[in-house]
């Protein structure tokens, strides 16, 4: 995403894109689920009490599966390149530079996600306009730098299907190091998680968790 697509899209059209879409899924999927997407998302919220720690490994498992499909449909379907899905570190950029990019812009991301779900609005609106607006904002500031993936699962995705792990990791580390940082600031800035409003907000109406919670 630091380079334009041949013949096709602006690359502002190209990180404004991926926002919409986001906006779109929580709008629909996150009052059932909590529509994480991310890994990063889904350990952030676990720490903070809002979300099982012991269901963290099924919705890691999901998110990669999805991404590999999408990277699928690109190559089988659309008969484009799954690397054109990736994210890498621009040429004129280290792996440094783009870890540290992929760091900050993560924490910037969880950091909206947290403080939006700290009042339940991660279920509606409010939740869908703010992640998306981020997403799409990000991605005009890091993507000549590190592609701003921001979510170890949609690297994943189109690397397994192209076979090229170039930098990986870049997109492990820096996304994960954002997320607990973000964790940290939202327990200085809001306290401790585990009231109701965020655990509906992290696991929408899934499961007994927010259900069976009378905290508030």
């Amino acid at each position: 995403m630091g380079q334009a697509f041949p013949g096709q899209i602006s690359r502002t059209a190209a990180v404004v894109a991926p926002g919409l879409m986001v906006m779109a899924i929580i709008m629909f999927m996150g009052k059932v689920s909590g529509a994480h997407l991310n890994p990063a998302v889904s350990i952030a919220f676990s720490p903070r009490g809002d979300f099982p720690w012991r269901r963290v490994p099924g919705y890691v498992v999901m998110q990669l599966a999805g991404a590999a499909v999408a990277a699928l449909i690109l190559r089988h379907v659309l008969d484009v390149s799954a690397a054109y899905g990736s994210s890498y570190p621009a040429a004129d950029h280290s792996n440094g530079a783009a870890l540290g990019m992929e760091l900050l812009l993560t924490l910037g991301l969880v950091s909206v996600i947290l403080g939006t779900a700290s009042g339940a609005r991660n279920i509606g609106i409010i939740g869908a306009i703010g992640v998306g607006a981020y997403i799409a904002l990000a991605g005009l500031w890091g993507s000549p730098i590190s592609g701003t993936s921001m979510n170890p699962a949609r690297t994943f995705g189109p690397d397994l299907i192209a076979g090229n792990w170039t930098a990986y990791w870049v997109y492990v580390v820096g996304p994960l190091i954002g997320a607990v940082i973000a964790v940290v600031f939202a327990w200085v800035l809001r306290g401790p998680g585990g009231g109701r409003s965020g655990s509906l907000a992290a696991q929408g109406t899934l499961g007994p968790d927010v259900v069976n919670s009378d905290k508030t």
